[in-house]
């Protein structure tokens, strides 16, 4: 069962958009960064169950919090959401263990298929 997201993006809106657009059947408590440093600072107070992550953000971006959760064998499901569609971007993200990716501008359909087919609900 889920109970914590963090839920990291530069951008509020998108932040709010992802929140938005999460199952109402999680109840989780959803946590927010806006930054790389400040993700990885969180998810190590919190241990959440499930992480969306945007990749181009200042200070850390998306590939380095993948690489750093990596390094850690961190082992908790990444869902990147993010404009950069780029098929080297999405391999990257993938190889450093993001369990899915979901193109911006993105729906609570899009939401909810990724986190059915990794079988999060």
């Amino acid at each position: 069962m889920i109970k914590s997201i963090l839920v990291v993006d530069d951008s509020k809106m998108s932040r709010k958009l992802v929140i938005n657009a999460l199952p109402e059947e999680w109840g989780a408590e959803v946590f927010q960064a806006s930054n790389g440093v400040e993700a990885l600072n969180i998810f190590h107070e919190i241990s959440p169950d499930v992480i969306f992550l945007d990749l181009t953000m200042p200070e850390l971006d998306g590939f380095g919090v993948l690489t750093k959760l990596m390094d850690e064998g961190n082992s908790t499901p990444v869902i990147v959401i993010s404009a950069d569609i780029q098929t080297k971007a999405y391999e990257r993200a993938i190889s450093l263990g993001a369990r899915a990716f979901i193109q911006k501008p993105m729906n609570s359909g899009d939401i909810r298929k990724v986190v059915q087919e990794l079988k999060l609900l």
